[in-house]
């Protein structure tokens, strides 16, 4: 039996005023559309729907974690005890146990870090086009974002290097970046480091680390030693198949973890996601069979780009901004999209990270990364031919 809905008199305004101007001013984080809503409001047959908007693994959850939720589904009642996913990290990534934090997904541990180091007053420094969670928790903070113009959409690290202020006291750095999928050299990623105050603590966000080939990734957990100002998150949520559960980590100087852990929410890893994420964590033939799919299907998707007459974005993530064309100086990256959903394919529109003219496509399936291209096709066409879409 339903509740009755109980009618709530209007919103007390002068409690909400009442909260900080730099809170109030925060822009919610906008999540691609989910298949679900699609569905709902095009009329469209959800099983039809193709979702390309999230950057989630294509192949689903890995066969050692699903079965491993299983088993403890009847654990349920106990609160969560993160020390064996620590323990297994530590083994897997060879740091101290003490040098782990688990989070709520890596955003979590991005936030730990913004509430450990930002105020009023203070700064963070981070580049244009970077992750929308980089200005909202620091913003939410009410401390001043410097964000640094992009160079070929990449990050500009002398650049970088020069807005660092007196006050500046995190820099966020995604390699590789979302949404553009451009990633920074080890060389000179690690010269940055050596020039960056020790004061200022770097956030290396490597969320899509599995996705680099072996050769081009960062030894960034090797760093350590030398940088204690470093702090590497990485997150379960993408080649290891794991986004609705939330599970992420860093890895740091274990006097930076224990501040981190001052500001972590008690119990902020559940229970399935800690015996998923230490069951995905051995699944190594998923994570290389994630790691191949999505290589496969990046050339797919440019191969078609290639064939439409399309720029886009070289990325080294698990997936690809491409550039819509404008038509008489005006953007149709947003018309395209539309076109898209009507079609029953879900990408995510970045107008939000300065890239109107780009829309970000995950690496699907081939059928569904075939499904897509059909689907451009004629959304490029009846644009050029001055349609409705």
């Amino acid at each position: 039996m339903n509740a009755k809905r109980i009618a709530l008199p209007p919103a007390p305004v002068d409690l909400c005023e009442r909260s900080p101007a730099y809170v109030r001013a925060i822009a919610p984080y906008q999540p691609g559309k989910p298949i679900s809503e699609v569905a709902r409001e095009l009329g469209l047959d959800e099983a039809r729907i193709v979702k390309l908007a999230s950057n989630e693994n294509p192949l689903g959850v890995a066969p050692r974690a699903r079965a491993a939720i299983e088993a403890a589904l009847s654990d349920l009642a106990r609160y969560p005890d993160g020390f064996d996913l620590v323990n297994a990290l530590s083994d897997r990534l060879g740091v101290g146990m003490d040098a782990i934090v688990l989070g709520n997904g890596s955003n979590d541990v991005l936030e730990m870090v913004a509430g450990a180091f930002l105020a009023p007053g203070r700064a963070a420094v981070f580049s244009q086009h970077a992750f929308a969670v980089y200005p909202l928790a620091t913003q939410a903070r009410g401390a001043q974002c410097i964000v640094v113009p992009a160079k070929d959409y990449a990050h500009d690290l002398p650049a970088m290097l020069a807005a660092i202020t007196p006050e500046t006291r995190v820099v966020f750095i995604a390699n590789p970046n979302n949404p553009t999928g451009t990633m920074i050299p080890a060389a000179a990623l690690e010269d940055f480091l050596r020039r960056v105050p020790r004061e200022v603590a770097v956030v290396l966000d490597e969320a899509y680390n599995e996705y680099v080939e072996p050769a081009l990734r960062c030894p960034s957990l090797a760093w350590l030693e030398r940088h204690p100002n470093l702090i590497v998150t990485r997150t379960f949520s993408k080649a290891y198949g794991l986004a609705g559960l939330r599970v992420g980590y860093a890895a740091c100087h274990p006097e930076l973890a224990a501040l981190l852990n001052r500001v972590r929410q008690p119990f902020n890893v559940n229970n399935l996601a800690l015996v998923a994420a230490i069951a995905a964590l051995d699944d190594e033939a998923f994570v290389t069979r994630s790691f191949a799919l999505n290589a496969a299907g990046m050339k797919q998707l440019t191969a078609g780009f290639e064939r439409l007459g399309l720029a886009w974005i070289p990325s080294f993530g698990n997936f690809v901004s491409l550039a819509v064309p404008r038509e008489g100086g005006e953007s149709r990256a947003a018309a395209v999209f539309q076109h898209l959903l009507r079609q029953g394919v879900i990408v995510r529109p970045v107008a939000g990270y300065q890239m109107p003219d780009h829309l970000r496509v995950t690496v699907g399936l081939p059928e569904e990364n075939e499904r897509f291209l059909a689907a451009l096709a004629p959304a490029l066409e009846r644009r050029r031919a001055g349609g409705a879409g």
